[in-house]
This record gives C-alpha cells, sequence and structure tokens, in this order.
C-alpha cells in the first residue's frame, strides 16, 4: 500500500512538473515559418550554377534565336561542382535548368531547344542527372531554376503555354529526386517588344507541391523565401521574415525594391530572404572576367550583409566553357571557407557565464528557459521570459578582459520573429559604467555585427521585443581584420586610349554628374554618346559601364556604331539589349561577330531601364 502510495505521489509529481513545462511553454507570435522553412533557414550557404547556350555567346540573356550547336563543352563534370561547393563549406546547389532563352539543360519532351539538339554528348546528355546523382554523392541538396519565360517556344504568349509551363515543371520535378528549392523570377518579354504572356502562378506552385511538397519555392513574393531586391548581396539592416503579400506577384507586381530588402513588421505572410549574388560581374562564364573574380574581402562583407542580415546566401558560380568551375573561382571559394573558419573559430562566449533580468518559469529539473542556454552550440534549446517581459536583457561576463569585434545572435524562429530592436553595451572599468556599443533592429534567424576591437570583460544586450525574446544564440568573437576592397583589374586585352574625345553630348561639364562618389554621364536619351578615339584601332568586343545603382535611368536597348571618319556609319549592334541591368547593374562585355578597326564609336539609346528621358554612361571601353 506504501509502495502504491508513493508510486501515486511520484506519478503526481512528473505530471505537475510536464504541466508547468506545458503551461509555461512559449505561446507563437504572428505568422510562423513551416518546419520546411526552418530547415532551409539552416543550410545558410548554397551554390548557383548559370549554365547554357549563354555560357559560349557572352551574353547574360540569350534571345532563343541560338544555334542549340553552340552549347559544347567539352569536358562536363558535375561532380568538380559538387566537390568544389561541398568543399567551399556549401550545402547545396541551384542549377538555371532552363534559361529565359528557353534552353534545356535534360532532353525535354516539351522543347526543340534542349541538349537534345546540342552536339554535347552526341545529344544525348542530361546535366541534371548528371548533377543531381553527384549532389547525392556529396550529400548536397539540388534545387533548380526553371524561367517561365520562353524566348524560344512558339506558345509563348498564348494561353496554352502556361500549361505547356507547367508541364515542363512536371517533368524535372518528378524525375531527379528530390528538390529543395524551386527557383522562379518573374522575368517576361513584355515590356522590351517581346510576346506577353500572364503566367498562372497558382497552377504552377500547385505542379510543384504534388511532386516536391517539401521544396522552398523562391520569387519576389515567395511564397517559400522572397528576392531581397538587389543583386550586389546586401540585405536590409533591418530584415524581418514576414511579408505582406496580398496584390503583389513575381516580376513588375513585387513590392518596391526597399520592401523587398527590409520585409514588413508583422506581415502577413512569413517569406524569408534570400540574397542572391555572383562571384563574377556577371552570371554566366565570360573569358573577359577571369581576372575578376570577387575578392575575399568583398565576399566576406557580402556574408555579413546576407547570413549576417537574417537572409541565406546564394552565391552564383558558373562553370566555363568546358564544363568546369575555373581554377580561380575555386580557389577563391577555398580562400573565403578559410576566411571564415578563422574568423568564427574561437567562441569566447563559450567558456562565459550569464544571468537575465528575467528567466521564465519552467521545470527546475529540465531548466528549459534559462539563460545558459544562449552559450551551448544547440539551436533548439534557448532562454525566454515571462509574456509580459518585452525589455529584458542579458549581461555576458567573459571572465577576463577579451579583445571582441563580432557579435552572433540568433532566435529561435519557430516560436516567430519577435525582436524589434537591441542595444549592445560594454562594460568600462575605469569609468565603471556601461557604454553604448551598438543600437540595432532586428535579429530573425542568425544577426552578425561588426565593430571596431574593443578590450571588454562583460557585454550587455538589451531587448525591445514585439513578444517576449526567445533567444538560441550568443556567440562573441575576435576576427581579424579584412579590409574591403573592390580591386578591379584590366583585363590584358583592354585597350589604353589616351587621346579619346567626348564629340556627343557636346556640353561636357553640364553632362558629368556625381553621385556618392561616382562619377558618370548624365545625357539626354535622344542624344547618342559619341566618341573619338584620336586613332584607328582594331577591336573585336566592347564594354558598358553603367551607375551601379539599381533601378537607375542605364540603357537597357541600343544600338552601335563604329566609323573611321565621324561621318559615315556602320551599325555592327541594332536593337540590341544589355540584359538583367536593372537589377545587376555592373560592367555589360559585348562580343562583335569578327575584329573591326574603327577611330569613332557611337553608342545611341533606345530605352532605359526605367523608361526615362535621360541615360547614365560610366564607362566605354574597346578590346582587342
Amino acid at each position: 500500500m506504501k509502495t502504491n502510495l508513493k508510486f501515486i505521489l511520484l506519478l503526481f509529481l512528473v505530471v505537475s512538473l510536464f504541466s508547468v513545462a506545458q503551461n509555461n511553454s512559449v505561446k507563437p507570435y504572428g505568422v510562423l515559418p513551416t518546419k520546411y522553412q526552418v530547415d532551409w533557414q539552416k543550410m545558410e550557404y548554397y551554390m548557383f550554377i548559370h549554365f547554357g547556350p549563354n555560357t559560349f555567346t557572352n551574353v547574360e540573356w540569350g534571345n532563343g534565336k541560338e544555334d542549340p550547336k553552340v552549347f559544347n563543352p567539352t569536358d562536363v563534370d558535375c561532380r568538380q561542382w559538387a566537390a568544389t561547393a561541398k568543399a567551399a563549406g556549401m550545402t547545396g546547389i541551384i542549377i538555371t535548368a532552363k534559361h529565359h532563352d528557353g534552353f534545356c539543360l535534360w532532353p525535354s519532351k516539351y522543347s526543340t531547344h534542349t541538349v537534345r539538339e546540342s552536339p554535347w554528348k552526341d545529344g544525348k546528355g542530361d546535366v541534371l542527372r548528371e548533377l543531381s546523382d553527384a549532389c547525392r554523392e556529396y550529400g548536397l541538396k539540388f534545387g533548380v531554376y526553371l524561367s517561365p519565360w520562353d524566348q524560344n517556344h512558339p506558345d509563348y504568349g498564348t494561353p496554352q503555354y502556361n500549361q505547356i509551363f507547367a508541364n515542363t515543371l512536371n517533368e524535372v520535378l518528378s524525375s531527379y529526386g528530390e528538390v529543395f528549392e524551386q527557383w522562379f523570377d518573374g522575368a517576361n518579354g513584355e515590356g522590351h517588344g517581346g510576346k506577353k504572356q500572364v503566367y498562372n502562378w497558382d497552377l504552377f506552385h500547385e505542379t510543384v507541391y504534388r511532386n516536391q511538397p517539401q521544396a522552398i519555392i523562391f520569387s519576389d513574393v515567395g511564397p517559400g523565401c522572397r528576392w531581397m531586391g538587389n543583386e550586389r548581396g546586401v540585405a536590409g539592416e533591418t530584415n524581418w521574415s514576414t511579408l505582406n503579400i496580398t496584390g503583389f506577384g513575381p516580376g513588375r507586381a513585387a513590392p518596391p525594391a526597399k520592401i523587398l530588402n527590409t520585409g514588413d513588421q508583422g506581415g502577413e505572410a512569413w517569406v524569408p530572404a534570400e540574397t542572391d549574388v555572383s562571384i563574377r560581374p556577371g552570371w554566366f562564364y565570360s573569358p573577359e572576367t577571369n581576372d575578376k573574380v570577387k575578392s575575399v574581402e568583398k565576399l566576406m562583407d557580402i556574408y555579413y550583409t546576407s547570413i549576417g542580415r537574417n537572409s541565406n546566401l546564394l552565391l552564383n558560380v558558373p562553370p566555363d566553357r568546358s564544363g568546369r568551375i575555373h581554377a580561380a573561382d575555386s580557389t577563391r571559394l577555398m580562400e573565403f571557407r578559410r576566411a571564415r573558419e578563422e574568423t568564427f573559430a574561437d567562441n569566447l562566449a563559450i567558456k562565459a557565464s550569464v544571468k537575465a533580468s528575467n528567466t521564465r518559469k519552467g521545470s527546475d529539473s529540465w531548466n528549459r528557459f534559462e539563460a545558459y542556454n544562449v552559450l551551448d552550440d544547440n539551436y533548439d534549446t534557448y532562454w525566454t521570459t515571462n509574456d509580459n517581459e518585452l525589455n529584458p536583457s542579458i549581461e555576458i561576463d567573459l571572465k577576463k578582459a577579451q579583445t571582441i569585434n563580432r557579435l552572433l545572435l540568433q532566435e529561435y524562429i519557430p516560436s516567430g520573429q519577435r525582436v524589434e530592436s537591441f542595444t549592445v553595451k560594454f562594460w568600462d572599468a575605469n569609468a565603471k559604467a556601461w557604454i553604448d556599443l551598438a543600437k540595432e533592429t532586428t535579429i530573425g534567424y542568425k544577426r552578425i555585427l561588426r565593430f571596431p576591437a574593443i578590450s571588454a570583460r562583460k557585454l550587455k544586450i538589451e531587448f525591445k521585443a514585439l513578444a517576449c525574446p526567445v533567444i538560441s544564440t550568443v556567440g562573441i568573437y575576435n576576427a581579424p581584420e579584412l579590409i574591403v576592397t573592390e580591386k578591379v583589374v584590366d583585363n590584358k586585352n583592354k585597350i589604353d586610349i589616351k587621346d579619346w574625345t567626348l564629340i556627343s553630348p557636346q556640353s561636357l561639364e553640364s553632362a558629368i554628374t556625381n553621385e556618392d562618389g561616382a562619377y558618370f554621364l548624365k545625357i539626354e536619351k535622344n542624344t547618342p554618346l559619341i566618341v573619338d578615339l584620336g586613332n584607328n584601332y582594331k577591336f573585336s568586343s566592347f564594354s558598358y559601364t553603367p551607375l551601379s545603382k539599381e533601378q537607375s535611368s542605364n540603357i537597357l536597348k541600343y544600338n552601335f556604331y563604329i566609323s573611321t571618319d565621324g561621318k559615315n556609319w556602320t551599325k555592327l549592334k541594332e536593337n540590341a539589349m544589355f540584359n538583367n541591368i536593372a537589377n545587376s547593374p555592373v560592367v555589360q562585355y559585348v562580343s562583335l561577330s569578327e575584329e573591326v578597326e574603327s577611330r569613332y564609336l557611337k553608342l545611341e539609346p533606345l530605352e532605359t531601364a526605367d523608361g526615362g528621358d535621360i541615360y547614365f554612361v560610366a564607362g566605354l571601353d574597346i578590346y582587342k
């Protein structure tokens, strides 16, 4: 009888403790991520692969009229891509299975513009098969980009095309194993002389989820994750994972870039940010950019402004014309990994002690919500407070004065994004006072602060939250300082023009503009740019440098002429386009069909990226 009574009392105690823990569990705040979105956010860093006819034609957007025979890589090695991504610390690969030109990297039965029509592997190759197999071999996730814009398919612009594209999606998503992300953009031929297609996004999404229910769908408005408004690798310092999507859509129907960059506080849907940026100036490989791979310092800067600002990083690394990742790119990726490892090798918070101004009451035996949970390596343990404590603080004691210059914070996002702002202070032993170190806004899945090195023993972090904060991780580091530079090495084939003269516009001084320290020409659209090189020069390509600001009055469509006397002109490019320049205003390299000789150049704008009546020119160069 006594034994039974003891058992009943013990059972009652266990049930009571469980009840206390359950009653004190954290209530969700706002919209929440799905399990798949949380798993996706934990991937953090993965590879983008742009590969196709554009690799061989030196353009960013093909026009669908290219001969499939131009796609003839000599040594496609998807295992090399996967091995490189794995060694670089990446977690997956997304490939441009079909870009805007409509060329399919697999032998699609819904297109005649595919690898089947190319000489590669005698038309029997399948890049998606080789890459998906390689990803599984190296323990990487596999994702696909399929553009709904198709400049080759004859049915594009007709009602039946939407079903054709859905069939194409179904073909890919049912044939190559698990797909972690389906990448869409809103590119459409409408407005640039192309066919108009009203996309059936509901049909496309249904097709994705029917085949791959776990897939994260990327677009300007998700629904799985969103574009963050630029292709420079810079997410907003304030970055909410929530977004208002009603009334918006991909492409031209998207919210303003500023909103995409920051998200919406209290937004109606969980649509976290993904930062897509290329390791080179363009998305596809070109030999002219072999010496323009981003520096380690720049890549680290991008790491802090993407992953360090509550965004995943999708870094584009385009294979070269042989079908392998170029040595310049792979070497830089390994240097980038070493720099990250050196930065985060020693978390000084591991051996610290921590106390909180308030801690939620839970089971004493479990310590589910204690402040010391922020110091372990387990994302699923966290510190939180009582429901009515919206402005708590934690104080971390490093036990002795340490040199520090980085702070990492993580919220436990399965409970929602709660922190609206936070302040970091350090204890000044001489002044015997807390000194402000940083005042910031959102945290989200991960936030990393950079600041000049200080010597401090104690840090205090004060939170302002919309609901009781749920903090998973605090990391403190002393990182090697790298000076961020955008060193551009002139291509060895660039012709140095010393005696050039600007003929048009004639009023040079009124055309020169300075914005954020950058000088460029600001010219009325009906006035062409005409340059006298001083002498005749032979060249086979040229480049146009736009103003490096998204959605600016940069040239979108143009004609390009040459002349030996400045009177009689030969048109080399007619109604040509600097593709994607609105979102990626980088140097545009244009190859000519053959070498030409000229003294005068004329660039005639036909349309600007923002549709305005002026255009910008920051540079014009020619190459051997």
